[in-house]
């Protein structure tokens, strides 16, 4: 098998978040326990044998399949794309996978980091090129801890070194968005929106899941095959949600500007399909060992 593609087997998975750890984490950091139930309740999935790539897309791959393809992201054909400035998501004119953060920037020097500034459309057709597909939703999660729950791809215990995430680059805990809001500020003086992504695999082998899969903690939030609904129909959650279920598709893995609480293994985000951004891209899967 290609060394960039790891076959992951046939299993029963636990998938979703155990009560206790919602309750802990709710008590912790500044988003309620309401912005995490849909992690619940914790079931158990039969997922079939499936191959999944060892890192996300890189810029280089990105690059290969365009030139091979003349495809224009969506991003590139409206634009523009989402970038994160003094105080909130603003529409940055020029700014695609080529410019992640707008005129200003480039990927030249970052052809071994993930793609960013893709929509779902874009990283699907990437995929059916590729001769993959995306990762469901189970599939992902699956691949991130294994067949037995856990936090953080590596185990339960946060390591800031292990994943790259606005930690990472803070050097110290981050708990809440005041401290996220100190992190952020610094940054954009030092290098204003350019995406503070890394190299796939740089947190290699620290950082890798039970079966080898890099980068399933933050670098980049990653789109996934499956439309968002609940887990539990006749549970009750927050209406928001409802606005999203079957609307959006989930994402996962959180990014480099999240903190350890956004990057966790069972962490869900309904995206609009149609969303394009400096920190959310993607990997591929197959139904075999391989594409």
């Amino acid at each position: 098998m290609p060394r960039r593609w790891l076959a992951i087997p046939a299993g029963t998975v636990t998938i979703g978040s155990p009560e206790d750890h919602l309750d802990a984490i709710a008590g912790v950091q500044h988003y309620p326990r309401e912005w995490f139930e849909d992690e619940t309740p914790q079931h158990r999935v039969t997922v079939g044998t499936f191959g999944i790539s060892r890192y996300p897309v890189t810029n280089a791959e990105f690059t290969d399949f365009t030139a091979a393809t003349g495809y224009l992201t969506t991003a590139e054909e409206r634009g523009f794309g989402l970038v994160y400035a003094a105080g909130y998501w603003e529409e940055r004119q020029g700014a695609s996978w080529r410019r992640p953060a707008g005129p200003y920037d480039s990927v030249e020097d970052r052809l071994d980091h993930p793609v960013v500034q893709v929509t779902h459309a874009d990283a699907a057709a990437y995929a059916a090129w590729a001769g993959a597909r995306l990762p469901t939703e189970d599939e992902w999660e699956y691949a991130a801890h294994g067949a037995a729950w856990a936090c953080w791809p590596w185990g339960d215990d946060w390591d800031l070194e292990r994943a790259n995430t606005a930690e990472y680059w803070a050097k110290t805990p981050i708990a809440d968005f005041r401290d996220w809001r100190t992190w952020w500020e610094r940054r954009q003086k030092e290098c204003r929106e350019v995406p503070a992504t890394s190299p796939v695999g740089a947190f290699s082998p620290a950082g890798d899941s039970p079966f080898g899969v890099a980068d399933m903690a933050g670098n980049v939030t990653e789109w996934t095959a499956t439309r968002y609904q609940m887990y539990d129909p006749g549970r009750r959650y927050d209406p928001v949600y409802a606005i999203a279920a079957g609307r959006y598709v989930v994402v996962r893995g959180g990014d480099w500007m999240k903190f350890r609480y956004q990057v966790r293994t069972s962490e869900r985000i309904a995206c609009d399909p149609g969303y394009a951004n400096f920190a959310t891209g993607f990997r591929c899967a197959s139904d075999l060992a391989g594409p």
